[in-house]
């Protein structure tokens, strides 16, 4: 009894010591590593202390009930989910757990069969019912405060203390601390720990309202483009193709790597022939969405929340002006190709809010098995998808191409058989694994570059081509080892078969769109003709926010108070997969052939709408067996998703197999 009231004496002191055990496991958890923490405890105290006070701080409110010790593991208990939540992310992808995920939370089962086996899903299901029926316990038999709760003093004290962590985390800011703005969230994690950034990327999203924002400001920012002349109507437009080439850099600016030969020297000719410069891009090591966002869009990603990734928040929700939709006015048909699952990133949802018509992921490729070691989809395959989509139309086209083939993680151990390129240098062997695997990597990247200007060079039609690096390399590079001295650019160029003059200058990503578009001749968009006539001039950041913030979260002054941009019905890939027939080549095992166009390794049959296993055999056949099939039996074939989701990509349009069974048929040679 005795030493039960000497805690509730000294409880505020006692639950502060527990709140910071609590959070060196979390952060233990989360770097997989309780070494990693220690160094991350004892090397930034201050921030350490910062987010101790942040869980202790949520643990205030245990003071306005008599079950102090139960609200008290229900808030760890808390706590310590979202570190393991974090944790099995961290081991399954590079970016951490943020606000955007937390929709995953209203299903955790889903979240299970996402990022574990089987047999994972069961253990866990198994311990959070442990751990329910354990709170169960502690909520029966768990020790009470016994005295009356004074909640004229206790409610008054929990508000003060949440507000004093308020000023705290102003201050914090203030003396840079910690940061409100996230170039690689995962670096942002670790350097300002779990609790803080986790609260940031859910509290702290979308564009503020500018203190001066208001119509008359609107117009005022729009009479600055009177400069611009008028769009070119004779009526001639180019092809005009964006290629975002992942982590795609030049490692010889690393200063201790020793590289056997240039791994880039197809891009390099290139940069030295046509337009070129640096890419001041809006991340590192990771965050190809939001590159690809200020890219398309022209938006700047400074003015978001940090770490935020606009293809999970506000794009969600609504459309936004975009170089396809801008094109689009002038007669353009906009395709997006990508040679990784449709659903990553949520491309698939989020491209028709940004004008694209077409969309054709990897699982709309017949060259989808074709993958580097870490089962990326080389790059190689893009040539064809690109041209498919020029030649799908009569009209120009915008063809913006994300590439994969140079995505982490890169392994630590050799898995290349006689790499073409050697690598030394790095401070551990482990390094130089990783470096060597990635030089060769580009370096097929930059044969799969020339490939393609080969291709586009003989071209029928006009053509411009932008290409760039998305981010550096996951490498945990600092400003020290590059020789440019700066993190957050790669590098561009913009080729062409048009004879465009030459002009060398450093760009940014959300700046790069509008400047092909003025050499072309096209003036058009409220926030491409802003890039055109006020880059470089005064006040250009202060009103593109202002400008950025009307368009996306404000009253549309610019577009007259209305969204002009309707969603629109995008379709999957360029051409209709067909099911035309299918024949029994063995009743031994009830083998059948399907015959049909567009098939590719991702197609899939449903039988009586059951997904049914499949086996691809070329664009024209499929194969399946173990079941006699009848003549009332409803038949089709789907793509479907790569992603962990499985769902399918198109609507399944099924026939009868007796409509389809052709005893005629010839099997075609595979």
């Amino acid at each position: 009894m005795k030493l039960s009231k000497f805690c509730n004496k000294i409880s505020l002191i006692l639950q502060a010591l527990w709140c910071a055990v609590l959070y060196f496991i979390i952060e233990a958890l989360c770097r997989h590593s309780v070494v990693e923490a220690w160094d991350y405890m004892t090397g930034k105290p201050l921030v350490f202390a910062y987010n101790t006070a942040f869980i202790f701080t949520t643990m205030l409110i245990v003071y306005l009930f008599h079950r102090r010790f139960f609200w008290r593991t229900v808030v760890s208990v808390f706590w310590l989910f979202l570190g393991i939540v974090n944790c099995i992310l961290l081991m399954n992808r590079v970016t951490p757990f943020t606000g955007p995920d937390l929709h995953m939370l209203t299903d955790g089962i889903a979240i299970m069969q996402k990022y574990l086996p089987f047999y994972g899903v069961v253990i866990g299901c198994i311990l959070i019912g442990l751990v329910l029926l354990g709170l169960l316990i502690v909520f029966i038999k768990g020790p009470k405060y016994q005295q009356k709760i004074k909640y004229r003093y206790v409610i008054p004290l929990v508000i003060v203390g949440f507000v004093a962590f308020g000023g705290v985390t102003q201050l914090a800011l203030e003396k840079r601390v910690l940061s409100n703005y996230f170039g690689n969230i995962a670096f942002a994690y670790e350097d300002y720990g779990y609790p803080y950034c986790l609260a940031t990327t859910i509290f702290n999203t979308g564009i503020s309202q500018p203190r001066d924002y208001s119509e008359e400001e609107i117009q005022r920012i729009e009479k600055t483009e009177d400069n611009l002349p008028e769009t070119k109507e004779d009526g001639k437009r180019p092809n005009i193709l964006f290629l975002q080439l992942e982590s795609f850099f030049d490692p010889t600016l690393v200063n201790y790597l020793n590289i056997s030969e240039d791994p880039i020297p197809n891009f390099r000719k290139l940069m030295e022939e046509y337009s070129s410069g640096y890419y001041k891009v809006p991340s590192v090591g990771a965050g190809t969405a939001n590159t690809e966002f200020e890219t398309i869009t022209g938006m700047s990603l400074h003015y978001f929340g940090p770490g935020e990734y606009p293809y999970k928040s506000i794009l969600k929700e609504t459309t936004c002006e975009s170089v396809p939709y801008v094109l689009k006015n002038l007669g353009y048909s906009t395709h997006a190709v990508h040679n990784n699952e449709a659903n990553f990133y949520g491309r698939r949802s989020v491209f028709p809010n940004l004008g694209f018509d077409t969309f054709t992921s990897e699982e709309y490729m017949e060259k989808e098995n074709l993958q580097n070691p870490l089962g990326w989809v080389k790059d190689s395959v893009l040539t064809d998808e690109i041209l498919k989509c020029l030649d799908s139309t009569e009209g120009p086209d915008y063809v913006y191409t994300i590439s994969v083939q140079g995505h982490g993680d890169y392994p630590s151990e050799p898995i290349l058989d006689n790499p073409e390129i050697t690598v030394s240098g790095s401070p551990t062997e482990e390094q130089d694994c990783k470096w060597e695997y990635y030089v060769n990597q580009i370096h097929e990247m930059d044969q799969f570059v020339k490939e393609l200007t080969d291709a586009l060079a003989e071209y029928p039609e006009d053509v411009i081509l932008v290409m760039y690096g998305d981010h550096l390399p996951t490498m945990g590079l600092t400003v020290e080892d590059l020789k440019n001295k700066y993190l957050f650019q790669t590098e561009y160029v913009i080729w062409d078969n048009m004879g465009l003059t030459k002009k060398d200058e450093n760009l940014a990503s959300y700046q790069v769109a509008a400047e092909v578009l003025d050499r072309v001749g096209i003036h058009e968009g409220t926030i491409m003709k802003y890039h055109q006539a006020r880059r470089n001039t005064k006040n250009y950041q202060v009103d593109l926010e202002t400008l950025q913030y009307d368009v996306l979260y404000g009253k549309r002054y610019a577009y007259g108070g209305e969204n002009p941009f309707e969603r629109v019905k995008m379709r999957m890939g360029l051409y209709d997969v067909t099911l035309d027939s299918i024949r029994l080549v063995s009743d031994s095992d009830w083998t059948y052939y399907i015959q049909g166009t567009n098939f590719t390794p991702s197609s899939q049959v449903k039988l009586n709408g059951e997904w049914y296993d499949t086996a691809y055999v070329s664009p024209t056949m499929l194969v399946i067996s173990g079941t006699e099939l009848s003549d009332f039996d409803r038949l089709a074939v789907v793509q479907r998703s790569n992603s962990s989701t499985r769902k399918a990509l198109s609507k399944s349009f099924d026939r009868s197999v007796y409509a389809l069974y052709d005893s005629k048929w010839k099997v075609p040679e595979a």
